[in-house]
């Protein structure tokens, strides 16, 4: 049986960061990080010694990709803006370059966004994205380096598509 207040220390950070970069919307991400953990209580899955965070953010990205697909949601957070970041007086151009490129997340399709968070903000390489999402590995990688170009080509202000 899993130790869910230590799971939650050790994740939920991790879980709402994910959710937060994929809705866009402070509210929704801490709603789709408490199912979460509430699933894990109330399911309690046997998981593999060392795979924890990996199911947590499968099924947080699953619960993101079904709100999502909601019609509500892609025509209200589509173009909200991303961060409520207040920059450092002499770290502007920084926090600029930043909000850009996460703007430019935000506006990837939820193939590539995904990819690129689980790799770019959570670290994993791509066998484990493989495993969290179900996909082969080949295709993480394309999804990757696709993925990569489309943001290029939005910060070089070319399109998202």
């Amino acid at each position: 049986m899993p130790d869910f207040e230590g799971l939650y220390q050790l994740y939920a950070t991790d879980v709402l960061r994910v959710c937060y970069f994929y809705l866009g919307d402070r509210q929704k991400a801490e709603d789709v990080c408490q199912d979460v953990f509430l699933r894990l209580m109330l399911n309690a899955p046997q998981l593999e010694e060392g795979r924890e965070k990996a199911w947590l953010l499968k099924v947080a990205l699953n619960r993101c990709r079904d709100l999502w697909r909601g019609s509500w949601t892609r025509r209200v957070v589509l173009g909200s803006p991303t961060f409520e970041l207040i920059p450092a007086p002499d770290d502007t151009q920084r926090h600029d370059e930043e909000e850009a490129l996460m703007n430019a997340v935000h506006r990837l399709p939820p193939a590539f966004r995904e990819v690129i968070l689980l790799h770019y903000y959570q670290n994993f390489g791509i066998t484990e994205i493989a495993q969290i999402t179900g996909l082969p590995e080949g295709t993480i990688s394309s999804r990757l380096s696709r993925g990569r170009k489309k943001l290029e080509n939005m910060l070089q202000g070319g399109d998202a598509q």
